[in-house]
């Protein structure tokens, strides 16, 4: 694990302060002058000087930064600027480069996992895209470890398979959805997760889930388990509770109930328990909608 700023340290920070000091140094700068104005030791200096310190190419070449060392390296030179409006004129930059650019690049290349997650993001955005999807993959693992756990939950299992689910805010598809690749099943009475959870593997409950959502819905997290009444009623008494017609299209079927149902839906914090009692050829399968997969499973939990 790399720190995007490890590499502003370890790499952009040595480059340009070698800049900065040949560039002092062509202005006539005398090593101790150097150092004064830089902040840093003259043995620092005498190592830019001699070349001890590696330049990172693609910094060097990159003609903001060339810009702002000559515009820095006049200015502490002429005097119009401080050292600390010299810090302020490379902070300012370093966070320009660090926003999907030349410093983000250097961290992918340092990082290649951040590449391999295919999402813009800015590494100091709260809001980013990557950290809200690693967010969404924690809340799914924590339902998952919740459920796993709990005694009992194998056998509300259905025959087609659990799953446990969690949608990104503003998912509008099932690449948007996260959820367990190939769906929990129950071996001997206990409940086997087949991979890591991930986006774009869930169809069935990550369609359900959608639905809801274009109904009005406002829950992102979702758990599917076998029906029965008993449980649908002990659910029922806690949360709002929809049927919905198995034999439309699941899609439709879903919005339309959610949407019918109105208000009640919105309630408990955003909970709602969908259920379709089966038709030819399916399965009746009840589905636990939270704010977030861990609390759809938390509600599961504790009707065992």
């Amino acid at each position: 694990m790399r720190f995007i700023e490890e590499v502003v340290v370890d790499e952009f920070l040595p480059t340009v302060r070698s800049m900065l000091a040949e560039d002092l140094r062509d202005r006539g700068f005398t090593q101790s002058e150097v150092a004064s104005a830089l902040g840093i030791s003259q043995s620092a200096v005498s190592k830019y000087a001699a070349g001890d310190v590696a330049r990172h190419e693609r910094i060097v070449a990159d003609e903001r930064v060339r810009d702002l060392v000559e515009r820095v390296g006049e200015g502490l030179a002429s005097g119009d600027l401080t050292p600390v409006a010299a810090l302020v004129e490379i902070e300012v930059l370093i966070r320009q480069l660090e926003e999907g650019d030349l410093l983000a690049d250097l961290h992918e290349t340092a990082m290649p996992a951040l590449a391999d997650a295919d999402v813009e993001f800015s590494v100091h955005d709260p809001d980013s895209g990557l950290r809200e999807r690693e967010r969404v993959l924690t809340s799914v693992r924590r339902g998952l470890r919740t459920l796993t756990n709990a005694s009992g939950f194998a056998g509300l299992i259905p025959n087609v398979g659990a799953n446990v689910a969690e949608c990104l805010g503003d998912a509008r598809a099932i690449d948007d959805v996260a959820a367990v690749p190939g769906r929990l099943v129950d071996v001997k009475g206990r409940a086997m997760v087949p991979g890591e959870p991930e986006f774009g593997v869930s169809e069935h409950v990550a369609t359900v889930l959608l639905a809801a959502r274009e109904g009005g819905a406002t829950a992102r997290g979702a758990v599917n388990v076998r029906y029965d009444p008993d449980t649908v009623e002990a659910l029922a008494e806690s949360h709002p509770t929809v049927e919905f017609d198995a034999e439309r299209p699941t899609r439709e079927a879903v919005a339309d109930a959610v949407a019918t149902a109105g208000s009640p839906t919105d309630g408990d914090g955003g909970t709602l328990v969908l259920y379709q009692t089966g038709a030819v050829g399916i399965e009746p399968i009840a589905y636990v909608l939270a704010p977030t997969a861990s609390e759809a499973a938390a509600i599961v939990r504790d009707i065992l």
